[in-house]
């Protein structure tokens, strides 16, 4: 009987440990890559709902303009969320601005992070090579996030030793704004990781939703091939790009018309997603290049950034 009892005691404390280790992992200390519109954002976000944020980017120069930009983000917010308590409203700003700290070396910070979330240029090399650096120095538990919008995450996670901890979370510009943030699960990210970044997503006010590993996951997998279409269209006579404007806004009730968006998004932006679509599948009909496009990204009209694209502005 005692025997019976020991091994049962085994069994249970091996059980307990199995169930430990499967436990999700509650993110507080986030470790944000890239410090322009969209990394930025993030960090905000993640200071302001109560994580401890180190913002990482090249130079302390550019920290310092992603620093300017998030407090004069937050201010702007806290006079909206505290109009009748500007006191509060300024604890607020002060509180997340505490929560904050940046640097310029990543691989010096990663060492005690939950997360590290990279919103860097859209390069897989790039990327790749950031991961692959990354990884050696982070903690065993840190999950591992891309924020791209276009490129594969199994092809960026491949570049790790912690495939089951890698996803991608999604998020859309301007990133306090916007509620949505995509969900990726590749067939190596584990159930522990893909529920520890859906929660973190929710701990940020988000609303997450879940996709596989597919060419622009949701939205963009939509927007985009609609987008393209409304390009051919107009290359074919069909109609005007004005009136394919006015039809998709009043007939559709869209905010923007297609062209308005391109312009508004960056011609080059759109073009990167589509060529690398292409590069994957050539034969899909949605997945194909436009002259017009490519003539105007060549001659470096990008849309509104520029002052010309599809549109001129002054």
């Amino acid at each position: 009987m005692a025997f019976v009892t020991r091994q049962f005691i085994r069994a249970a404390s091996s059980s307990s440990v199995a169930s430990a280790s499967a436990k999700k992992i509650v993110v507080k200390h986030v470790t944000v890559i890239g410090g322009g519109l969209m990394g930025a954002g993030i960090a905000q976000v993640a200071a302001a709902t109560g994580h401890t944020v180190v913002l990482v980017d090249q130079t302390e120069d550019l920290l310092a303009k992603s620093k300017k930009r998030i407090e004069e983000n937050l201010r702007k917010a806290s006079k909206k969320k505290f109009a009748e308590n500007p006191k509060a409203g300024e604890e607020f700003v002060e509180k997340s601005l505490s929560s904050l700290s940046t640097s310029t070396d990543a691989a010096s910070v990663v060492h005690s992070t939950d997360l590290v979330v990279e919103a860097i240029v859209e390069s897989l090399k790039l990327k790749s090579e950031l991961f692959k650096r990354l990884d050696k120095f982070a903690a065993e538990h840190t999950i591992f996030a891309s924020n791209t919008s276009s490129l594969q995450i199994t092809s960026i996670a491949n570049a790790t030793t912690r495939q089951d901890r890698f996803a991608g979370l999604h998020f859309f510009n301007p990133v306090p704004l916007m509620k949505l943030v995509e969900i990726i699960k590749t067939p190596m990210t584990s159930q522990k990781t893909f529920e520890s970044v859906i929660d973190f997503s929710k701990s940020l006010g988000k609303h997450p939703v879940s996709c596989k590993d597919t060419p622009g996951f949701i939205v963009n997998r939509l927007l985009v091939p609609y987008l393209m279409e409304a390009v051919r269209l107009y290359e074919r006579g069909d109609a005007s790009k004005e009136d394919i404007d006015i039809a998709m806004k009043l007939g559709a009730g869209y905010p923007m018309g297609p062209f308005e968006l391109l312009d508004y998004v960056g011609l080059d932006t759109t073009k990167f997603i589509m060529d690398g679509w292409h590069e994957l599948d050539a034969q899909n009909p949605l997945f194909q290049p436009s002259p017009t496009m490519n003539k105007l990204v060549a001659e470096k009209k990008l849309g509104k950034k520029t002052g010309e694209g599809f549109y001129k502005y002054k």
